[in-house]
């Protein structure tokens, strides 16, 4: 069973960092590629950055390139999101999601979720 748990979410000052944690577990962890989701009160889902853990190869929605990064550690089965220069619109519930693919998928297509994080930044 496919099994994926965030973790490092929290309350933080603008122009603060977070580092996110998605543990993954029930699959093989090279085959599969990793998202980051959120979701803010009111909106829809978007998806903020995602990572090949075959490849490495990666990818950041316009809104956040530059500012966080994505990294995975094959050998501890987890992905990172690094969050840095964060601002009030960075507010979320932030979910990681995987996908049986080794090269980077449309945002549609991811089918495994974990339980979301909160991510809250003041101004």
């Amino acid at each position: 069973e496919v099994q994926l748990v965030e973790s490092g979410g929290g309350l933080v000052q603008a122009g603060g960092s977070l580092r996110l944690s998605c543990a993954g577990s029930g699959f093989t962890f090279d085959d599969y590629v990793i998202g980051w989701f959120r979701q803010a009160p009111g909106k829809e889902r978007e998806g903020v950055s995602c990572i090949s853990n075959r490849d490495s190869s990666t990818y950041y929605a316009d809104s956040v390139k530059g500012r966080f990064t994505i990294s995975s550690d094959n050998a501890k089965n987890t992905v990172y999101l690094q969050m840095n220069s964060l601002k009030p619109e960075d507010t979320a519930v932030y979910y990681c999601a995987a996908v049986a693919s080794v090269h980077l998928v449309p945002w549609a297509l991811y089918d495994y979720w974990g339980q979301g994080t909160q991510v809250t930044v003041s101004s």
